[in-house]
């Protein structure tokens, strides 16, 4: 019996949907959005626990092994699964080649991480961090060893596959650490669960694909892939600077225990960004690249995809900027308040970059990267130049300051950009962004209203939510029958698509 065939009944309820190209690209995006947001539940689960138990500086040291190693898989990546996307047609030879040099690269990202180790740790003045490091560097080493064939989960829109992959790590490392939270009590906990969570997810690299990969070099191939991926390594490059340099400039400059409030209040905040955008990229990226000789389907799902990015994103920053002085409170106690600031401004710049992150997979569909690469070298400037000065004046908060107004010139970039390659008209974004804009302030005035008249405690604090959530709906169905908005038509034909009706 073959692997597929064991694992049939799992996906017999979890099919791909036939029919249009947009059609697929909308249930994907549904299945993502659902299944992603119970992968939040079980990370939000995990942090109100462990964060009760261990201190900040505990997830400073963590953030500070996490920004080495994922400098150094920064500074390494090849753009080869992106490459393979882009293409209309991807051989086996392609993918054995891929397959290969990722084994190879993680080898000696590993070996690399594990002797740099003091140097990294001395910079960040935290000689405890340095087998903190050196453990959490097998993750790279196990990501080497994937499975390449789960970059057709993306390429051919399989994305109940592609869910499975990533949540049979998440709950193993929910297991490993939450357990270990209680028994160790330290920061040892966190590293467990995530090189766990990484072993996980390689063995089932193997379980849910039937490609069976191959040792193979090939010099002329791997210089074609290189020639698309060495915009994805510049982009990522900045990506990755813009992303964790302000993570660095705190732990250098502010301390680790800054850094842990920092990081904390950056995750929590940005969660609704994160993933989005990582939807956006699974969905949108593969979806252009199959449109991309075709201008008017192309800006058809291009609009869809816009349209439900920004009914979803505006409420949540409405959410998390109005009731992050409760949440923290009340879910992670007192000593993690002097993050709620910063949180506030990252909620808002997690807004602007889940916006912005329909951009870039137009530039890469579209076999533009280096677009992309502009734009983030542009967001990099921005955000180097107000990090120093900011910070030293207003701390963490000013940190925040520094990220939002970077991220947001981004966003008007790649919307301007976008606009000129899908032709796509100015109140097209109007008709987009208008109700988002007002359900979002009105969630506002709703939970800020709730919290005049005395909601407290945890009670208090879902029925304050519950109060912003009826609003918006309500809102949104008055505007859908006045204006045409068509969520709801958009909403029932996503989960039609999902269902295979």
């Amino acid at each position: 019996m073959t692997k597929a065939t064991m694992l049939s009944g799992i996906f017999n309820k979890l099919r791909k949907p036939e029919g249009s190209l947009t059609g697929r690209a909308l249930a994907g995006s549904f299945w993502l959005f659902a299944l992603r947001g119970t992968y939040e539940v079980f990370y939000l689960i995990r942090i109100v626990i462990i964060a009760r138990i261990l201190a900040p500086r505990d997830f400073g040291l963590l953030g500070i092994a996490l920004l080495v190693v994922g400098t150094m898989e920064t500074f390494s990546t090849t753009g080869f699964h992106d490459a393979l996307i882009q293409r209309k047609e991807t051989s086996k030879t392609e993918l054995d080649i891929a397959w290969s040099l990722m084994i190879i690269r993680g080898a000696v990202l590993f070996l690399i991480l594990y002797f740099a180790a003091p140097l990294a740790a001395g910079f960040f003045r935290e000689p405890n961090s340095v087998l903190i490091i050196r453990v959490i560097a097998l993750t790279s080493l196990l990501q080497g060893f994937n499975n390449v064939g789960i970059v057709l989960f993306r390429k051919e829109l399989e994305f109940h596959k592609q869910f499975l992959y990533q949540f049979v790590g998440v709950i193993a490392d929910f297991v490993v650490s939450v357990s270990l939270a209680f028994i160790l009590r330290n920061v040892w906990a966190l590293v467990f669960g995530l090189v766990v969570g990484e072993l996980a997810r390689c063995l089932m690299s193997y379980l849910l694909c039937s490609y069976q990969p191959s040792f193979r070099l090939q010099r002329q191939r791997t210089r074609e892939l290189f020639h698309f991926g060495k915009w994805v390594l510049g982009s990522t490059i900045l990506l990755f600077l813009i992303l964790q340099g302000d993570g660095f400039f705190v732990g250098k400059f502010l301390g680790v225990t800054l850094l842990g409030l920092y990081q904390m209040a950056n995750r929590i905040s940005n969660t609704p960004a994160t993933e989005l955008t990582h939807i956006i990229s699974q969905v949108a990226f593969p979806v252009y690249a199959k449109l991309q000789d075709e201008l008017v389907r192309l800006r058809e799902a291009y609009l869809r995809i816009i349209q439900l990015i920004a009914f979803l994103s505006f409420p949540l920053a409405a959410f998390i900027f109005s009731l992050s002085p409760d949440f923290t409170r009340i879910f992670l106690g007192e000593k993690w308040m002097p993050m709620v600031p910063a949180m506030k401004i990252l909620a808002v710049a997690g807004l602007f970059r889940a916006l912005g992150a329909t951009g870039g997979p137009v530039f890469y569909g579209l076999g533009k990267p280096k677009l992309d690469t502009q734009i983030n070298a542009l967001r990099l400037v921005v955000m180097a130049a107000l990090l120093y000065p900011l910070s030293l004046k207003w701390g963490i908060v000013g940190t925040a300051a520094a990220v939002l107004c970077s991220v947001a010139l981004a966003t008007f970039g790649f919307f301007a950009l976008s606009q000129r390659l899908t032709g796509c008209r100015p109140r097209d974004y109007i008709r987009v962004f208008l109700f988002p804009v007002v359900g979002g302030f009105a969630v506002m005035v709703a939970i800020k209203g709730c919290q005049a008249i005395g909601s407290h405690g945890i009670v208090g604090f879902f029925l304050t939510a519950l109060a912003g959530l009826i609003v918006y709906l309500a809102l949104a169905l008055v505007w859908e029958k006045r204006f045409d908005y068509q969520i709801s038509f958009f909403l029932r034909k996503g989960m039609l698509l999902i269902n295979g009706s």
